[in-house]
């Protein structure tokens, strides 16, 4: 299993908007083929910076999300509202505790 982390800072006043473009797409993300698992997070300390987690099948099954259609228009409409360029990990998920 893949694990996407991805580092969003958005400018203050954008906050709302990138709430709502998540809120409108969340459910289509999810549903992508290979895609398992979703999340949003929002920093505590720092209410413009939020995280994605998103677990994947593969590396392929990443790739086929962000080069599709639907990826590149949900990016147009938040790329716009970044305060600084995001930042992306993909990680082996290697322990999970309960």
């Amino acid at each position: 299993m893949l694990v996407r982390i991805v580092k969003l800072t958005f400018k203050k006043e954008n906050i709302s908007s990138f709430e709502q473009v998540f809120e409108e797409t969340k459910k289509q993300i999810r549903s992508f083929e290979g895609c398992n698992f979703l999340e949003l997070y929002q920093e505590a300390e720092k209410p413009n910076v939020f995280f994605t987690y998103s677990y994947w099948e593969n590396a392929e099954a990443l790739e086929n999300y962000r080069n599709s259609e639907f990826f590149k228009a949900v990016w147009a409409k938040t790329k716009i509202l970044f305060d600084a360029k995001p930042e992306a990990w993909s990680v082996n998920k290697k322990a999970t505790l309960s």
